[in-house]
């Protein structure tokens, strides 16, 4: 089974600024870590170009043209109190994407088997007409797109383990019923979204929410019900918002889930 790597040296300019939480190391300590993995079947890529119109199925035309007047000359410009855009992020943004439908034409290609996207600033904050949580494009919900527009599938699912409900990617996909949209995150916590009461206009959102301090078996217990709506739903295709903050040395949140 071939796994790809996706990532990209543009993220290295995606500048948030002394202090910021979501910096360069975030994603630079998980790329050397996988280059000490030692396997034939480990294909390494960079993103290729892409057609700007995809981002359009995910985000009103307004707010892309608003993100693309927000790029700075130099300095750093707040997009909201926690979302802040560099020079640099021009690029960043858009590699972040293109890594995204890079690893589906290759998946879809059976280049290889499946893929993971070393990439930042993340995506799964940001809404439709909205930036937040260090989020500017919603990569995972624009790659969901892309499946149903490109490839033509009817089926597509989302699951988002980040220990932050996806409030972006549930936002726009809430009245889709080709995408299956699955967080399991800690309630209440921030965004303030993720009830489990949140199903979807289409029974197409399923949440589950996880008090502070649950534990590493109770987390992997929730998803019973994660795989049981996965069975009734059928994708043809799934993607993984991979968050791992949940994880009990995650200094922003009260998941402790262990490493293996």
């Amino acid at each position: 089974m071939k796994t790809c790597i996706l990532t990209t040296n543009t993220y290295l300019n995606h500048d948030t600024g002394q202090g910021h939480p979501e910096k360069p190391d975030r994603v630079t300590i998980v790329i050397d870590h996988l280059k000490k993995v030692k396997s034939k079947n480990l294909i390494w890529k960079k993103p290729a170009k892409f057609d700007l119109k995809y981002l359009a199925l995910a985000h009103d035309k307004n707010y892309l043209n608003n993100i693309e007047d927000s790029f700075p000359k130099q300095g750093l410009n707040f997009l909201d109190g926690d979302t802040i855009v560099s020079p640099g992020s021009k690029e960043a943004t858009k590699d972040a994407v293109g890594s995204i439908l890079t690893a589906i034409d290759g998946v879809m290609k059976k280049d290889f088997n499946n893929a993971f996207c070393a990439v930042r600033p993340p995506g799964h904050h940001a809404e439709k007409q909205k930036a937040m949580g260090f989020c500017v494009y919603n990569n995972i919900a624009v790659g969901a797109y892309y499946l149903l527009e490109k490839y033509n599938l009817k089926k597509v699912a989302i699951i988002d383990f980040d220990v932050h409900h996806g409030n972006g990617t549930q936002n726009i996909f809430y009245d889709n019923e080709k995408v299956l949209y699955i967080s399991s995150h800690q309630y209440p916590y921030y965004p303030g979204s993720g009830a489990a009461n949140e199903k979807g206009n289409k029974d197409n959102v399923l949440n589950i929410p996880l008090n502070a301090g649950t534990q590493s078996h109770e987390f992997l217990n929730a998803y019973e019900d994660i795989f049981r709506k996965l069975k009734e739903f059928k994708p043809e295709f799934i993607l993984l918002s991979a968050g791992f903050d949940a994880h009990k040395d995650d200094p922003l949140a009260q998941i402790n889930l262990e490493s293996k």
